[in-house]
């Protein structure tokens, strides 16, 4: 039963009846009390307020008088189902607010940051976790090395080195709750004076965390290899952050000679590469490319991974892996900060990798993702035609469509919600929010099902016209 907890004023002018009357009303309207939830009894809610019991059913009386409340005969007084136009009321709470922003109709979301989580191994994962506090009888409930637990970091060093051809050794990583964390340590280990170049369009929220530490920002536009490196080479950038193995948005795979580009710059001078392999496990045509790490012999690529696509996203693992002139400044001033993700989570991840279940885990979701972005190419294909073109549908879990009709991305996106389905505009990702030429969507399948997407892609058709 909600509790009902108003600041009421026996001074005032107001008589406290209508002081009450008014509390409960704002509240309904502001959702904090919900439909259908019943109120207390008179006599609980005189007691716990210290007011006459005459007072309370006064207010009720009001409430019902108004249509708040209702009563229903032997069960009580019970919130009356508002009308969506109440919500516009200035008492409307802020969480509210955000609510209304998601419309209730959505049925199919092509979000590019979801994944299947039907087929995470719960039960394997739930038996780790237990093991893992009884094998330590509570030690993990202590704060751990602020790099991450050594035997999480060996695991990831050699899987690393197998898979994507990284070189390090489990003391060059550092584990963090996440991307932006790991950007935020990166900031204060490469240091603010430095000029950091972004790709254009590219990753908003590493845009988001650079500006709200205070670095000086140049966006860099792609040509069809990735970021061009001539205007690179002309802007005033000294660390340049890429996502090579699939660029985030525009899905494009960097060739070995762009890499090699790259490389030489970086070569020069104080200057770092940071490469975000955020999904670098999800390839469908071709063999893997190497890591730009794994390339670099001058120890100036900043390797940064995470388990958010490959596994389930809130368990916030990310990692680093530093370049020796890195590590040292890290050792030497930064590890007065603790570790941010939970022992129990590394600890649990360390025995998933240790005893298989990772890469049986993994190659159980390329072949999944594969079956649903074959399954999302061929519905493309079916019901749009000739009418889109398809860009970075390669790699990962995401991929663009550039429509020929005459409807703006704005357009585009507001017909599909109203279709029930909701899709990302491409022009998001560039730096400002400029518009593109023609008009670009975003569409993630990782988290929905082979019906799901097929069916999205027919509402898209019937409500775009195409």
């Amino acid at each position: 039963m909600i509790e009902i907890t108003p600041i009421l004023d026996n001074k005032s002018n107001k008589p406290l009846y209508i002081q009450l009357t008014d509390y409960i009303k704002k509240e309904i309207i502001a959702g904090r009390i919900p439909s259908n939830e019943k109120l207390p009894s008179k006599r609980k809610l005189s007691s716990y307020l210290g007011v006459s019991v005459n007072t309370v059913q006064t207010a009720y009386d009001q409430l019902c008088a108004e249509g708040y409340v209702e009563s229903k005969q032997r069960q009580g007084l019970f919130v009356s189902i508002l009308e969506d136009d109440l919500f516009s009321n200035p008492f409307t709470c802020e969480i509210n607010t955000q609510r209304n922003k998601e419309s209730p109709n959505v049925k199919i979301d092509f979000n590019s940051g979801k994944v299947d989580l039907k087929h995470f191994p719960y039960n394997i994962w739930k038996k780790i976790s237990i093991r893992s506090l009884n094998e330590t009888e509570g030690e993990l409930f202590y704060t751990g090395d602020p790099q991450g637990e050594l035997e999480l970091r060996m695991a990831i060093a050699k899987y690393l080195f197998e898979s994507r051809g990284v070189k390090c050794s489990p003391d060059q990583i550092v584990i963090g709750a996440g991307s932006q964390v790991l950007m935020i340590l990166l900031c204060l280990l490469i240091g603010k004076q430095h000029t950091f170049a972004l790709e254009n369009p590219g990753f908003h929220r590493i845009r988001a965390v650079l500006k709200d530490q205070g670095i000086n920002i140049v966006s860099i536009p792609l040509n069809k290899d990735g970021m061009d490196v001539n205007l690179l080479k002309s802007s005033e950038a000294s660390i340049a952050y890429v996502t090579p193995s699939h660029q985030f948005p525009d899905g494009m795979v960097m060739p070995i000679t762009r890499r090699m580009e790259l490389l030489k710059w970086a070569e020069e001078n104080d200057r770092f590469i940071i490469e975000d392999d955020y999904d670098g496990e999800y390839r469908y045509k071709g063999k893997p490319i190497p890591s730009l790490q794994g390339l670099d012999n001058n120890g100036k690529v900043v390797y940064m991974g995470t388990f958010s696509k490959s596994l389930i996203p809130s368990i916030r693992i990310s990692y680093l892996v530093l370049p020796t002139s890195l590590l040292r400044k890290y050792q030497d001033h930064f590890t007065i900060y603790k570790q941010t993700v939970s022992r129990l989570h590394q600890h649990t991840l360390y025995h998933f990798m240790n005893e298989g279940h990772w890469q049986t885990h993994l190659n159980k979701m390329r072949t999944l993702y594969r079956r649903k972005q074959s399954t999302l190419m061929q519905a493309i294909n079916t019901y749009m035609g000739s009418h889109v073109k398809v860009i970075g549908e390669k790699s990962g879990l995401h991929l663009i469509i550039e429509l020929d009709n005459q409807m703006s991305e704005e357009e585009l996106v507001t017909a599909a919600l109203n279709a029930g389905v909701k899709v990302y505009p491409f022009s998001i990702y560039y730096d400002g929010h400029k518009q593109t030429k023609g008009s670009k969507i975003l569409l993630g399948y990782g988290g929905l099902s082979e019906t799901e997407i097929e069916e999205g892609i027919q509402l898209l058709k019937e409500t775009w016209r195409i």
